[in-house]
């Protein structure tokens, strides 16, 4: 994988981690490089997404998409970049949670509407999804369907919304969105555009995380205040949850959609967000290293050094020596230039599996009783493979933590884990998670330590893949998943964890 390089569960050939969404971008400054300063947004929100990436620029009377498969670096050229010229602009860096992973299925969406033109890009999941598509319908029929989708054949939840929102004739945008918005579920932080302004959006719950910032001359709205920083924006405000923000030559305004009822993604502090991000007030880095400091104190362990898998596990590997008093030290060599290939590795590579990407330092290792930190959990396979081969390396002990607590449920906000059958704490305790990676102790942090490293209260903030209480109503199973617009449901086994989960907040 491409960007930070903190996808430790990508260490495998063909191993998947824990997918977010998608990341966000837009921009709005008359006599800047828009599409430049979108390109930049999204190289700093590469992490997000690897799939495709695109751009949409407006000059105020026309939107142009530029838009492909692949990462933000593959996707646009200098003379591609050169040819949006505009003073409004969003982006888009994609993981598939809704709809197979192709061009049609890239965004940013686009639609022609009575008055002009919209383009949308989105982060998270919606989990009414077949709701929508009825009250589209109704809705065209009720206009005379003066914009039907001729050609179109995209199968995302974006682009559902998307239409919904341009089959308007008599609204302006922001008006639609004010209508629309409210009957919308699930988790969605949007950045669209029509031809002259600049919107953004957050569910009430603001479960994905969007951020408004300055530059001196005009606006940026994104997922992550790193994707601020790189383009020289100031720090304003987080979007806040039911809240929709527009921009144009009159200055930015503000209205409300919903009440807010805040559900802030835990997971987003162990792991999607960069560690140079702040979230609610909290930059992500220092909450990493509480972890570590209170993971240490909840399990300690007699051992001479602590490592961690890189690089999503070293905050919480400095925070763990820092409180143990047990020297720190890097224990792998990463290559920074092993990320997401096209190009499969041969029979005889694979074999390597994690060497791939990961080497010990023998003179580390060997003789060494060692703590492993790692950010989490999913199927257990990476963390069984660096076992193994640091007892190859010559450790005597290895003790594993985890700056998380057991992933046991799917998440259908907009991260794609795992199936449920896949996860490796369902079903399994501890020890016997033990055992599987090979380790002479494994600790997970608990819930409670982790909400409170993160000084926001536990009641707003979604913790469903730890403890199954999913704060957006969930619609029948046979309504949820990926290929659901494609006619395929969820697999079988979340099925069955959407039937066990009876808990609600």
């Amino acid at each position: 994988m491409a960007g930070d390089g903190r996808l430790n569960h990508e260490l495998l050939p063909g191993e998947k981690g824990p997918q977010d969404a998608c990341g966000v971008f837009g921009v709005w400054a008359p006599g800047e490089e828009v599409a430049k300063l979108t390109f930049y947004g999204l190289y700093a929100l590469q992490h997000r997404g690897q799939e495709s990436a695109g751009i949409a620029v407006s000059d105020g009377h026309n939107i142009t998409v530029f838009k492909d498969m692949g990462l933000v670096s593959q996707v646009f050229t200098e003379s591609a970049l050169e040819s949006l010229a505009g003073y409004i602009a969003i982006g888009h860096t994609r993981y598939s949670t809704t709809g197979s992973s192709c061009w049609d299925n890239a965004q940013p969406t686009f639609r022609a509407t009575a008055t002009g033109h919209l383009a949308l890009s989105h982060n998270g999941n919606l989990t009414n999804t077949h709701e929508l598509t009825s009250r589209l319908r109704e809705v065209r029929e009720s206009s005379g369907e003066l914009y039907p989708d001729f050609g179109n054949t995209a199968t995302t939840d974006t682009d559902i919304l998307t239409a919904l929102l341009a089959a308007h004739p008599d609204m302006t945008m922001e008006a639609a969105a004010m209508l629309e918005l409210p009957k919308v579920s699930g988790a969605f932080s949007l950045v669209f555009m029509d031809d002259q302004t600049l919107y953004g959006a957050r569910d009430p719950q603001g479960i994905r995380p969007l951020v408004l910032g300055r530059l001196d001359r005009g606006w940026v709205i994104a997922s992550e205040t790193a994707a601020l920083d790189i383009v020289g924006a100031t720090y304003v405000r987080e979007v806040e949850p039911g809240e929709i923000v527009a921009i144009d030559e009159h200055g930015l305004r503000s209205n409300r959609f919903a009440e807010a009822d805040p559900k802030g993604c835990l997971f987003e502090f162990v792991y999607l967000a960069r560690p140079d991000t702040s979230i609610n007030g909290n930059a992500v880095h220092g909450v990493r290293v509480e972890v570590g400091r209170r993971l240490a104190k909840e399990f300690p362990v007699d051992a001479d050094v602590v490592i961690p898998v890189p690089e999503s596990g070293t905050p919480a590997a400095v925070g763990y020596a820092q409180a143990s008093g047990i020297p720190f030290a890097q224990g792998f060599v990463k290559n920074a230039y092993v990320g997401r290939t096209f190009i499969q590795p041969s029979q005889t590579i694979r074999q390597l599996g994690i060497r791939l990407k990961l080497n010990p330092l023998r003179e580390v290792i060997e003789g060494k009783r060692l703590v492993v930190v790692d950010d989490s959990i999913v199927r257990g396979n990476t963390q069984r493979a660096i076992v193994k081969m640091l007892r190859e390396a010559g450790a005597v002990e290895v003790h594993v933590r985890i700056s998380s607590p057991p992933v046991q449920w799917p998440c259908f906000y907009g991260i794609d884990f795992a199936t449920r059958a896949e996860l490796i704490a369902n079903g399994l305790t501890i020890d016997e998670i033990r055992q599987s990676i090979g380790a002479d102790s494994l600790s997970f942090i608990s819930l409670d330590a982790l909400v409170e490293s993160t000084n926001v209260a536990k009641d707003r903030l979604c913790r469903a893949c730890f403890d199954g209480v999913y704060p957006v109503e969930l619609p029948d199973e046979a309504k949820l998943g990926k290929h659901v617009l494609e006619g395929f449901g969820i697999a079988h086994d979340d099925l069955t964890a959407i039937d066990e989960v009876v808990r609600r907040p």
